[in-house]
């Protein structure tokens, strides 16, 4: 399958910078072949989804409300909207909203049974923290992630499932070839045996993914894309990506 390559901007950049990184990122030679998301702030998504781009470019939030539609909800963003925004995409579960926030696997599944009604593909997170895994625990935390966190809505057509070791984002750090493989060995088989289209579902690896490891991690079995964060905020650094992806 084609591979998808996401860039999550996290709290990241001005009205001015935003445009800059679009207009430089949006070269059909050098990304086709390869999906692309782009994932901006909220406050800069109309503006992102307006701008002219490559067929193959679309765009995403970064998170949704756990309140569904429309209502007094101060400071919350619905499906609907990021809908009429322009997104086709949603990050749900990454590891920061589940650390800084709160966020239990329940509320995930509860913002993408949302997402999915609202006509958005779901990009659900999941990954274990650095104590989990130097117990043993990582599958056993995965596994548990995916069965709480992806709702009865979920199919082929609209789940992405992101694999981001909390360990290794932002951090510097990469899981090693063998820890991705592992890892996403083990999705692959909870899909194959709990989900619809299993083969449809894209697997991404998030976590310190940057030009220098992007062409080994994107060549590993079951590894369908990556999640990227910092280096999504630098053309050159995603585009770089975007090659090793193709």
């Amino acid at each position: 399958m084609t591979k998808f390559i996401a860039g999550n901007w996290k709290m990241n950049g001005s009205f001015v910078e935003s445009k800059a990184l679009v207009e430089a990122l949006c070269d059909p030679i050098l990304s086709e072949g390869v999906d692309v998301c782009l994932c901006p702030p909220f406050v800069y998504l109309a503006t992102v989804s307006q701008m002219d781009k490559p067929a193959n470019f679309s765009i995403g939030g970064q998170d949704c409300s756990y309140h569904g539609g429309f209502g007094a909800f101060t400071g919350e963003i619905c499906a609907p909207m990021l809908k009429d925004a322009g997104c086709d995409y949603v990050i749900l579960g990454h590891s920061e909203r589940r650390q800084n926030h709160c966020e239990s696997n329940a509320a995930v599944a509860r913002k993408a049974e949302y997402a999915h009604g609202s006509g958005l593909v779901t990009i659900i997170c999941v990954g274990e923290t650095l104590d989990e895994r130097e117990a043993g625990l990582q599958n056993s935390v995965v596994i548990l992630q995916l069965m709480e966190s992806i709702p009865s809505t979920a199919s082929g057509s609209n789940l992405i499932i992101a694999y981001e070791p909390v360990w290794a984002i932002g951090t510097g750090k990469s899981a090693t070839i063998s820890d991705v493989e592992d890892m996403h060995g083990v999705i692959r088989r909870f899909v194959k045996e709990k989900l619809d289209n299993p083969d449809s579902i894209r697997i991404l690896y998030g976590g310190s993914v940057k030009p220098e490891n992007a062409a080994d991690i994107l060549s590993i079995e079951n590894v369908d894309g990556a999640l990227v964060g910092g280096a999504s905020l630098k053309a050159d650094q995603f585009l770089a990506i975007i090659a090793a992806a193709k």
